[in-house]
């Protein structure tokens, strides 16, 4: 495994990249996300589940509160709220676990900063919001800087690139410069090729196997595959829940090409692929 090194400092906190590779648990507080939609939608199981997600191995809880699939149902500020603030304060009492926001709404993210999260996890790269970069400068928050291009509604209509892997990359990298014009540091930043937006099954596949070409930005790397429709495309299988194990070989990909952090459903399962590949590699 030949990997760089990184620190990511968000908040307070200052995480380790590349040495071995973390785990960035899932916590879908949303009726209608593509794979656990419902499954923790009350305080109380959130709340749990977010604790066995520790016990199991995950270094960064990721908490949204929005669907980002296809087609998702937009909320309200007051809906996406409720259904992430509450539980941040009540994991932050429990946990010193790094605190991941999913959002793309500056005013989630800074109520969810201030109630101990220590990283934005925007899956529009920063653009969708103008007043994102700013407070994440303020608040110095870790920033986990996603490709998409669109919104979750028409991102999938967007998939048309005459050099996909550069195309991603100089937009991932037009969003970088965004975030240090605002003053935000390099070591705050972390970049996602996001796997499955704005991308067909086959243009997904083309990023797995180039994932290494994204090395040459100098950041560390998130990588989401957990569950996705391309592994179903693969696969044959059309439900999410049975993708675990093609799943588990995507991160081993991930890994082999310089990905520093998994996104995944699946913790425990996924926290001892990437342990025996860590070592064995």
């Amino acid at each position: 495994m030949n990997r760089k090194t990184y620190t990511w400092q968000c908040r307070d906190k200052t995480l380790l990249l590349g040495e071995r590779t973390l785990i960035m648990g899932i916590l879908n507080a949303t009726p209608d996300s593509f794979s656990d939609g419902g499954q923790y939608y009350s305080l109380d199981k959130a709340l749990e589940h977010s604790l066995e997600m520790i016990d199991d191995g995950a270094d960064i809880i990721d908490i949204g509160g929005e669907s980002t699939r296809p087609g998702a149902i937009k909320v309200s500020l007051e809906d996406e709220l409720n259904r992430t603030i509450p539980l941040i304060k009540e994991l932050r009492k429990r946990s010193d676990v790094a605190i991941s926001i999913d959002t793309t709404k500056a005013s989630v993210a800074r109520e969810a900063l201030l109630a101990g999260a220590n990283i934005i996890n925007d899956v529009s790269g920063f653009q969708l919001d103008p007043n994102m970069a700013q407070m994440a400068q303020e608040l110095e928050a870790g920033c986990a800087i996603m490709h998409m291009r669109g919104t979750p509604d028409n991102m999938q209509k967007k998939c048309d690139y005459s050099d996909l892997v550069e195309e991603v990359k100089a937009e991932l990298q037009a969003s970088v410069d965004s975030l240090l014009s605002m003053g935000l540091k390099q070591n705050q930043l972390v970049i996602d090729p996001g796997i499955g937006f704005s991308k067909t099954a086959e243009q997904n596949i083309s990023l797995m196997k180039n994932l290494y070409q994204f090395s040459s930005m100098d950041y560390p790397i998130l990588l989401g595959t957990s569950r996705k429709s391309f592994i179903g495309h693969i696969l044959d299988e059309s439900d999410a829940k049975e993708r675990v194990w093609g799943t588990a070989a995507s991160l081993c990909v991930g890994i082999q090409q310089g990905a520093h952090i998994m996104r995944v459903h699946d913790v425990k399962e996924m926290a001892q692929v990437c342990k025996v590949y860590d070592i064995c590699s």
